[in-house]
């Protein structure tokens, strides 16, 4: 079964990510309730690996690197740096030796509709960091490509592809956690 398709529950929270209950992932987005989420950017040689996103909630976005959820597993939150690790293998087919440390670098919350979907993202996101051996390839089940970029590109909001960064990359870039 596609990854999409599995049923998930994720945990609905506050707006300082303190953990309030359980949701169905798809239903949390269709009604915009508040859960947590993660989003990892991964650095190779000092770029950032960008995601050009296949996904039915903002498809087509750029993302630094993947983004998804702590599952809730027997009413406890699965540990960010896990709920990471198996993102990463599903995402990019990375395995342990190919990663660094992991770094978490804080913490955003934001609420955004996305303009091509029924979905809301209304998450709390925390942002990740790992250090990567080489440049990875993607699953493009949930990818359509990607692309390395300096941090001084991804943070230029002149930039043609800015604004086609997801939201909560912004919402990342806006309090400097990349």
């Amino acid at each position: 079964m596609p990854y999409k398709k599995i049923r998930q529950i994720i945990a609905t929270c506050d707006k300082k990510g303190n953990i309030i209950g359980e949701i169905e992932r798809w239903k949390a987005h269709e009604e915009g309730i508040l859960h947590r989420a993660f989003t990892v950017a991964l650095i190779y040689k000092g770029s950032y690996v960008v995601q050009h996103r296949k996904h039915p909630v903002f498809d087509g976005v750029f993302d630094v690197s993947t983004s998804s959820h702590q599952i809730m597993q027997n009413g406890k939150l699965q540990d960010t740096f896990e709920a990471a690790r198996t993102s990463l293998s599903r995402e990019w087919n990375l395995d342990a030796e190919d990663l660094g440390e992991f770094k978490h670098k804080g913490a955003i919350y934001y609420k955004a509709k996305d303009s091509k979907s029924i979905y809301i993202e209304h998450e709390y996101c925390d942002i990740v960091q790992v250090e990567i051996n080489h440049i990875p390839t993607p699953n493009y089940e949930v990818a359509y490509g990607v692309s390395l970029m300096t941090r001084a590109e991804i943070r230029n909001k002149k930039s043609r592809i800015y604004p086609l960064f997801a939201p909560w990359v912004i919402a990342a870039l806006e309090k400097k956690l990349m």
